[in-house]
């Protein structure tokens, strides 16, 4: 695993828990509790495979990025329905593409690199 790989769990370690606060600091609305403990479980599961992938499980590595970016995905209706406050929309996009990168750090940390001449 190369030097993304790290930097990627702990970005992904860190939305992840504010997934998992998220029915604290939600006004009810936005976002809805219904997406906020949802968020929260997301977080609860992104932490056990962060263990995981931290102490170098691959298969836990990509459920993480999977579980994290289903999560994101949860966070861009902030963007399509009406009347949330600019401060639920930044946090959102923070969130969409702290995921993203982190993503794509963790990806290609797991990525293994072919070795020239190896049958």
């Amino acid at each position: 695993m190369n030097h993304f790989y790290r930097p990627g769990l702990i970005i992904l370690g860190v939305v992840s828990l504010g997934d998992l606060s998220a029915p604290l600091l939600t006004d009810g609305e936005h976002p809805p509790m219904f997406i906020a403990l949802i968020g929260s479980a997301l977080g609860l599961i992104s932490l056990v495979l962060f263990a995981l992938a931290w102490r170098g499980a691959k298969p836990a590595a990509i459920a993480l990025v999977v579980v994290r970016v289903l999560s994101a995905l949860t966070a861009v209706p902030a963007f399509t329905v009406g009347g949330v406050p600019a401060t639920a929309m930044v946090l959102a996009g923070i969130a969409i593409t702290a995921t993203l990168v982190a993503a794509v750090l963790v990806l290609s940390g797991i990525r293994q690199p072919q070795t020239v001449g190896a049958r």
